[in-house]
């Protein structure tokens, strides 16, 4: 194919994938409000499931109410004409966005599979399914855990005298905040398919990972520490043992491939 025949390629599939998407932000706008009451603003009332399970889990431990966090207090204001409808927008759009990652995976993976050798193709085999799993796996940690966490933290955190400050943040604030926890961890647990290609291409390998191993678990715990809302041990752990999880998967992953790749150089020689 001509470069003038990849990019006819090319805009097809961006065309196709901006359908998708769009079709996903109608049906969710239609919706709007259920998500927005139930999906949205979840994290910030004090009867979600987070809040719930983390207490119940801190009795059944036996840790008292180390893992039960204080009610939440927050109220959000819109300070323009048009705050609510960009808002529902955003909604929409970031909302589609998440739905359609495995079928822009897949966009994706069409137009790179003809410049695939066949011997190639077989390293491809499940690369969708695992690619989404880990994305929705690490959004999942975001909205469930990690913006739980920030958002009381954040709503309980006083400065000063208290009757000094009228704590009332935007609408748009809380959104991008929100949007920012969940697709940041949803892109953080791609780490170990990242391993997977980066080992593949010989960047990395698994006596790296762990040589600074120890430096990747401090800053766990910082990341850890800065979003739970008590100094308490329980706490931490429920946010770092997953991150930790994820690093020693990585390193599992990169070893692995580094194993294959040996044996099969021992082959050809």
């Amino acid at each position: 194919m001509s470069f003038i025949d990849h990019l006819e390629a090319l805009r097809w599939h961006i065309v196709r994938a901006l359908i998708f998407v769009m079709v996903a932000a109608v049906l969710i706008f239609v919706f709007i409000d259920p998500i927005f009451a139930n999906v949205i603003m979840g994290p910030t009332r004090n009867d979600f499931i987070s809040y719930r399970a983390l207490c119940s889990l801190s009795h059944l431990l036996r840790m008292g109410e180390s893992l039960c966090m204080p009610p939440i207090k927050m109220s959000l204001q819109v300070t323009s004409v048009s705050g609510t409808f960009m808002s529902s927008i955003s909604i929409a759009f970031v909302g589609a966005l998440i739905i359609a990652v495995p079928y822009l995976v897949y966009e994706v993976w069409r137009f790179v599979k003809p410049a695939l050798k066949q011997n190639e193709l077989k390293y491809t085999r499940g690369v969708i399914f695992w690619v989404s799993l880990f994305f929705f796996l690490g959004a999942a940690f975001g909205y469930f855990l990690m913006a739980p966490f920030t958002f009381n933290f954040l709503a309980n955190y006083t400065l000063g005298n208290v009757g000094m400050l009228d704590y009332r943040p935007t609408l748009s604030d809380y959104l991008d905040t929100l949007i920012d926890i969940t697709l940041g961890a949803g892109l953080a647990f791609e780490l170990p398919m990242a391993s997977w290609v980066l080992s593949k291409m010989g960047i990395i390998t698994p006596n790296f990972l762990r040589t600074y191993r120890k430096y990747a678990y401090v800053v766990l715990l910082i990341i850890a520490a800065v979003i739970t809302p008590s100094p308490d041990w329980g706490s931490q752990l429920v946010v770092v043992i997953p991150l930790v999880l994820l690093y020693e998967i990585s390193i599992m992953i990169s070893a692995r491939v580094v194993k294959k790749e040996a044996k099969k150089m021992a082959e050809w020689s």
